[in-house]
């Protein structure tokens, strides 16, 4: 199997069969950022050399262990849905070919990425097996995504997100506790829940900011340009977004980056979620929490 670099995948396409089709991201650009720092952005330029080769690997590896159906397939990089209609079709073909059974494929997307295609294009790939994407949104907060240079803004979110609820391509999404700084992540908490609550994502996953030498961020901190949040204000962030979320998705904050793991699907488990965010509010020390963070080697 080709894989350069760390592959990254969500905690839930853990049994998933992760196939390499592009290499880093294609945007580079946002402050907080640096799990594809050394890997430019590239796409593997011959399906029938790497990506079939692969398949054909997998298939073999997969009935020596006995497992003869692959249902879903997850394709690695971090927005493979950038690639054209056409080289995700061929990708789709190829993956059916080698692994019939197969009923979804997933990967990262940017949100840019879903104004790349035609509404009738984004209806063939999801006949074509294209389903839960998984999309770092981080915020609906104008503010911070203007700062942070993610490349579009809340409008874009919505606009975008409403395209695939109409495809019927099912999507989740990951939220970054902390990326509007310190005093305002409550305001982006809400921000963000406006935003979700006109969209229907099958879970959103939040993760906490962690900010690295290497990252941009950092040195706008150093230039006293931006102030990180506290680790309790990150937790009434979440707290916020949870009280504020009014549609049905699942909430899980399952990441490296989060000290402590929470899951619930909502609305049933709102009031437990706001119970567990409550005691750690109430019992674990700033100081403790920040040693977890600053002793985080990697995401």
């Amino acid at each position: 199997m080709h894989y350069t670099g760390t592959i990254w995948r969500p905690p839930y396409e853990a049994s998933s069969l992760l196939l390499e089709v592009t290499i880093g991201c294609t945007h580079h650009r946002c402050k907080f950022c640096t799990l594809y720092a050394d890997l430019p952005f590239r796409f593997r330029m011959s399906a029938k050399e790497y990506i079939e080769s692969d398949l054909k690997e997998a298939q073999k590896m997969y009935r020596s262990f006995g497992r003869r159906k692959v249902p879903r397939t997850f394709l690695t990089g971090a927005n493979p849905f950038v690639l054209k209609y056409d080289r995700l079709m061929e990708i789709a073909g190829l993956v059916h070919k080698y692994f019939p059974e197969t009923e979804t494929i997933g990967s990262f997307a940017r949100v840019t990425d879903i104004t790349l295609k035609s509404d009738e294009e984004l209806a063939a790939l999801r006949g074509a097996g294209y389903n839960g994407l998984t999309i770092g949104i981080e915020t609906a907060d104008d503010e911070a995504l203007r700062f942070m240079e993610k490349g579009y803004l809340s409008a874009d979110i919505l606009k975008q997100c409403r395209r695939l609820d109409q495809a019927g391509i099912r999507y989740s999404f990951f939220y970054l506790t902390g990326i509007c700084g310190a005093g305002r992540g409550e305001d982006g908490a809400k921000a963000t829940a406006a935003v979700c609550n006109k969209l229907h994502p099958v879970l959103l996953g939040a993760n906490m900011l962690t900010i690295y030498p290497d990252a941009k961020l950092y040195e706008e901190i150093q230039q006293g340009n931006w102030k990180e949040e506290s680790e309790i204000e990150k937790y009434r962030e979440i707290r916020t977004l949870v009280k504020e979320l009014e549609i049905p998705t699942e909430f899980a904050a399952f990441g490296a980056s989060n000290a402590f793991q929470l899951h619930g699907v909502l609305p049933k488990d709102k009031k437990a979620l706001m119970g567990a965010i409550d005691r750690i509010i109430g019992t674990v020390k700033e100081d403790d929490l920040r040693a977890y963070r600053k002793n985080l080697p990697h995401l």
